[in-house]
Parts: C-alpha cells; structure tokens; sequence
C-alpha cells in the first residue's frame, strides 16, 4: 500500500528532494500535504504537479496568491504556523516529513507525534531544542522517528540489526566546511557570499552558514544524543573532506561500521520514507577507484567556536541548547545581512548562554518563553 505524506518545508532543499524521491517512485507514495514558509510560486508549481488535499503558506501575506493560483484545483488552502500544526494530524498521514528550518519545526513535529504519526526528521533542532520531551512524546504514542540527516541516517543504517548491541561511541563526520583548516586570523574577515560556498553539498542558505561555522555538527551531536540515546562523551567529531564515509558507530569489542556513498541527500530521505526496506535507484554508484584517499582530521574546536558552544550546551542540558539555537537562528540571519561578523556570532551565543536563566528541567512553555527571550538579548547584543 502507498504511504501518505505530508512535507513540512517542501519548498526547501530537503522538501524538493523528498518530492524527487516521490516522483522516481509513484506506486509507493502519495503526498497529501505541502506546505512552505513564504516560497509561494514554487509552491504552486509543486501542489499544481502533485495535488495534495491541503497545502499551507506560513506567511499570512502569501495566502490570498496560494489561494487565486490554485482556485481550479480540489486542494484545500490555509495560512498561519497553527494551520501547519494542525493539518499534520490529518487521518490520512503516515509519515510527516519535517524539513522546516529552525525552531519552527517544533510545534508541527509535536503535534504530528500527539497524532500517533511517525516522523521523518529533517528538522534537527527540534530535538536540539527540546530533545527530552520529543523522545518522552514518541515513545508514549509508539511513534517512530526516521532520521533524514545524512550522518544521522549513517548511524541508524550502522546500527540496523546491532540494537541489542552497547554502542561506545559515535563518530559524527564534518565535511569541514568551506573554511576547513582556516584560523581565527582568517576568519575574521570571511563574507556570508564565501561561507555560502560548500564544498559537498548543496543546502539552503541557514544550514550552510551553520555548516560553515561548524554549528551544525554540534547541533547534530546533540540531535545525536537524543535519537540514539547516548551520553554526552559517546559523541565524537571528526572532519572528513571528502564526504564519503556518513558517519561511524563503534561497538563495546572496538569493532566499528561506517556506512559510505556519494553525498547525495535523496537516499537518506528515500531510507527514512522506505525503511526497513530499501528500493532500488538509479544514484549515482560510489566507486574506491575514485576515491583512491580518504582522509580523517581532528575537528577544530578552538578557531569554530560554536562547535565546542554546542557540546558545552549539551553537556549542561536543560534549557541550554534552546538558547544557543535561539541566539544562532539570530546571528545567521544577521550574518546573511552583513549585521555581524563570522567570529562575532560565537561570541553573541556565548554571551546569551552566559546571561540567560539556567531551567534544568523546562517544559514546553518554558522552551516557548526561553526562546523568545533569547532572540531579544541576541538582537539587543547586535
């Protein structure tokens, strides 16, 4: 039987690479909702192609032209955050593909979860933000969470039949960015046109610049932690330029499985969406003549600030990492907008961790309040 979807983000690069995935394989999956944030032609051109029941525009101002471009068409159309929240609880869902950027993602992916759907998470910093009660969430109302990350989705693959084996620890890789190997001297200066050039992937705009900062690997350590239940110390970073080796799992014997291909976003998705089973593709295939060299190198935890900013905040928990993704959020978007420098954006989080109250046991309301007050120190701080 087909799986019902539903894409969170379907105008971003996860969202139009999971719509990729559904078109390579229309007898599996049918898309009954899409929705963006304020990318309403694309939109259009994708409900228009794939004719869900219901699609939604975040931005309010958006909402009169989704509805004019698509009054032909039998496809219900909403407006707001709430509507996002609300239209994932729909009967039909099996699967809620969460590919939305940044805190937004949050309420959606609860709401999805407290309607017993399983998730295909895309959205790391829902589980940055409020990891502990996710995971209570998923397990109360037997919903499974699918990784899409790639490094993510390298560990769950790794550790496919092995879970009744003790993980020692993890090894999360890192492309290393466009500035691998660059100084604090170096990064003084860097522009948010040069931080928006990857070297392996392409991706939107704020997870590159999270890339490029290395925020994005701490965030993925704490994602980590949370999806596979681990200690802080189980968690590693290392740097591997090429992007072939996804990530590392390694056992209680010291053996080790690392699970490898060519940086390609659509096979984690099409795993996270087909699992436990794997359908074929025509992917590019990896080839070891290719690639006659892997290389390894210790992540610099001294010149990528946010890097060690991320496991400090996972060490100490609570509400931690909603502050330091709340102050980041802040600080790549002024980045963007040539507001603040690359080295100064570390010192702006750092300066929010260190003014901010510490709640070692928050609720969903005090994540609610800690982020709004984290991005009003963070912009007063600019």
């Amino acid at each position: 039987m087909s799986k019902h979807i539903a894409i969170l983000g379907s105008t971003g690069s996860i969202g139009t690479q999971t719509l990729e995935v559904v078109e390579a394989n229309p007898e599996e999956f049918i898309v009954d909702v899409l929705t963006a944030n304020n990318n309403v032609e694309l939109l259009i051109k994708q409900a228009k192609k794939f004719k869900p029941d219901v699609v939604v525009i975040a931005c309010e101002e958006r909402y009169e032209e989704l509805t004019e471009a698509l009054k032909e068409e039998p496809i219900k159309v909403y407006t707001g955050i709430d509507a996002i929240a609300q239209v994932v609880q729909m009967s039909s869902i099996d699967v809620v593909v969460t590919a939305m950027v940044g805190y937004s993602g949050l309420l959606p992916t609860i709401k999805a979860i407290e309607a017993k759907k399983n998730i295909a998470l895309a959205n790391k910093e829902t589980l940055v933000v409020a990891g502990e009660i996710i995971q209570k969430l998923a397990l109360e109302n037997g919903v499974s969470i699918y990784p899409v990350d790639s490094e993510h989705s390298a560990i769950f693959q790794c550790l496919s039949g092995e879970f009744d084996n003790s993980i020692e620890k993890i090894y999360l890789t890192a492309s290393g960015g466009p500035f691998r190997g660059k100084d604090k001297k170096f990064l003084e200066t860097v522009t948010s046109k040069q931080a928006l050039k990857h070297p392996n992937w392409d991706m939107g705009a704020k997870i590159t610049i999270d890339s490029a900062s290395m925020m994005n690997k701490g965030f993925e350590a704490i994602e980590a932690k949370w999806l596979f239940d681990l200690k802080p110390a189980q968690v590693d970073v290392i740097v591997h330029p090429q992007s072939i080796v996804h990530s590392l799992v390694q056992f209680e014997d010291g053996s080790m499985k690392a699970q490898m291909g060519l940086p390609d976003m659509k096979l984690p998705i099409q795993f996270a969406l087909t699992y436990p089973k794997r359908f074929k593709t025509d992917f590019p295939r990896f080839n070891f003549l290719d690639y006659p060299n892997l290389s390894f190198e210790p992540a610099d935890y001294e010149s990528f600030k946010n890097l060690n900013l991320a496991f400090q905040a996972m060490e100490k928990g609570g509400n931690m990492p909603c502050i330091i993704n709340a102050a980041n959020e802040i600080m790549v978007e002024a980045f963007l907008k040539d507001q603040v420098g690359f080295l100064q954006m570390s010192d702006i989080i750092e300066g929010c961790m260190d003014q901010l109250g510490f709640i070692s046991k928050p609720s969903y309301e005090d994540y609610v309040i800690t982020d709004t007050e984290t991005r009003k120190l963070a912009l007063s701080m600019l």
